[in-house]
């Protein structure tokens, strides 16, 4: 049976008539998920089957995500208390005008890299000149934009000794039907269907972003900067963060009952539990939970001089003021 996604939903099928009124004393909040149901997002659907919302006295919405949503829009017009977003997209969406602030960075290392045709001769980005590469948008082009404007390498159509941009669909097909030499791939998803379509792995060559120093932060938790000036939102938010850094400790030392969980969850039916028992031991190695959640200022500057270090067609075009705040997570090492 799938899993509802409400603490309040579990709590009544639990605790019987008596839930609702318990429910009753539970503050809701609303979390915008940047993509579908899958072990990306483990430790917040552990947190809420594992009751470490409601322990905090938090009834927890949790909306998956998809190709055609935005979270940043979905913050922004009231759809949800809080929302994951790559970093460059929110900084993005922030210079746009929409004012989302970094509440807590659970992911502390990037899992994004190019998956290319070993046969293609390609050996460093010296070899991307000419060639056709898959690049996701809807605010995932931005990390490869910067890196390709780093080396000097073109990516409009039509462009000298550029690149041709294929906008890739969430899938590999580009690279199995070889209308692209490279794809985005992520390290705990689609490299590994690229593996499971038969591809060895000595017949691909891969660009991991942070070993090209280009890397920038992932999944982070963020907000809207009129919630951090109520008392009580920043209250909420912190037993959120508490709580969600807790499940991921659990989902990083459970990476079975994790995956079963996620399947428990994913409503499509289009999960498999080995595809995300794989994921889910890729995950662990991109999340750090000894610090709380606790952005390390060095790696979101990082970022930012990545973003920046556009030439003529930067991500960002100033360097963000108050994009980020400690206050949340503070208050939940307080607590």
């Amino acid at each position: 049976m799938t899993r509802l996604l409400t603490t309040t939903v579990a709590a009544t099928l639990a605790l019987g008539l008596a839930a609702p009124a318990a429910a009753q004393d539970l503050d809701e909040l609303t979390l915008q998920l940047q993509w579908v149901t899958q072990a990306q997002f483990a430790g917040y659907y552990a947190a809420l089957a594992n009751g470490y919302y409601e322990d905090e006295g938090l009834d927890v919405t949790i909306l998956p995500g998809g190709p055609d949503i935005a979270p940043p829009q979905v913050l922004a017009g009231g759809g949800a208390d809080v929302m994951l977003n790559w970093m460059p997209s929110a900084l993005a969406a922030r210079e746009r005008g929409v004012p989302v602030v970094n509440i807590a960075q659970p992911f502390t290392s990037s899992g994004l890299m190019l998956t290319c045709w070993a046969d293609t001769g390609i050996e460093g980005p010296q070899d991307f000149a000419g060639r056709t590469i898959g690049v996701w948008f809807f605010g995932n082009e931005y990390p490869f934009l910067s890196w390709m404007s780093q080396e000097g390498i073109p990516t409009e159509e039509g462009a000298e000794g550029g690149v041709t941009v294929l906008k890739q669909g969430f899938n590999v097909d580009p690279l199995l039907q070889r209308q692209a030499d490279c794809i985005s791939t992520m390290t705990y998803n689609e490299y590994n269907q690229v593996l499971a379509s038969g591809v060895a792995e000595d017949e691909l060559t891969t660009f991991l972003y942070e070993d090209q120093g280009v890397a920038t932060l992932e999944d982070g938790i963020y907000t809207l900067e009129e919630n951090l000036e109520d008392p009580e939102m920043v209250d909420k938010l912190a037993r959120f963060v508490r709580a969600s850094m807790r499940g991921w400790e659990w989902a990083v030392e459970n990476p079975e009952e994790a995956a079963e969980i996620i399947i428990d969850y994913d409503e499509t039916g289009a999960q498999t539990y080995d595809h995300q028992l794989a994921m889910m031991e890729e995950i662990a190695k991109l999340v750090d939970t000894s610090q709380g959640g606790a952005l390390d200022e060095a790696a979101y500057q990082r970022t930012v001089d990545t973003l920046l270090a556009g030439g003529s067609d930067p991500v960002i075009t100033a360097a963000p003021e108050g994009a980020w705040t400690a206050q949340v997570t503070d208050a939940a090492g307080e607590m």
